[in-house]
């Protein structure tokens, strides 16, 4: 069951972080969009003020299902772990962090960008 989980848990999380970096494109999307950068923004900044900045739940459930499983010398992210582990790339942890955090701004600015109120051209 733990194996199905961590399956599961692998694929939603990346599901997500793709969503974050994309989402913004499709017009049916942009509300769903923005509710997960809100989620994110808060589970980074408000639960990060108490677990440490960048706090990812997902990470976090995934990283608790992981151990159990046995595997151990988690990377501090999900990202690190993607990069590292999954792609075989040796990137520092602040080489990931960057990656992450432009990923999220990147999302950020685009889904205000497209939501933004556009002006009415009157002829």
């Amino acid at each position: 069951m733990l194996y199905a989980l961590d399956i599961l848990l692998f694929v939603v999380h990346f599901a997500v972080m793709m969503f974050i970096v994309l989402g913004w494109a499709s017009a049916k999307t942009r509300k769903y969009h923005l509710i997960v950068l809100g989620a994110t923004l808060v589970s980074w900044f408000v639960m990060g003020y108490w677990k440490g900045w960048g706090y990812c739940v997902l990470t976090d459930w995934e990283w608790d299902i992981k151990r159990e499983l046995g595997e151990q010398n988690l990377p501090p992210s999900y990202t690190g772990y993607i990069f590292n582990r999954i792609l075989g790339l040796n990137l520092s942890n602040i080489t990931v962090d960057w990656i992450t955090g432009l990923g999220l701004l990147f999302g950020v600015i685009m889904g205000v960008y497209v939501n933004w109120p556009k002006k009415s051209k009157k002829s």
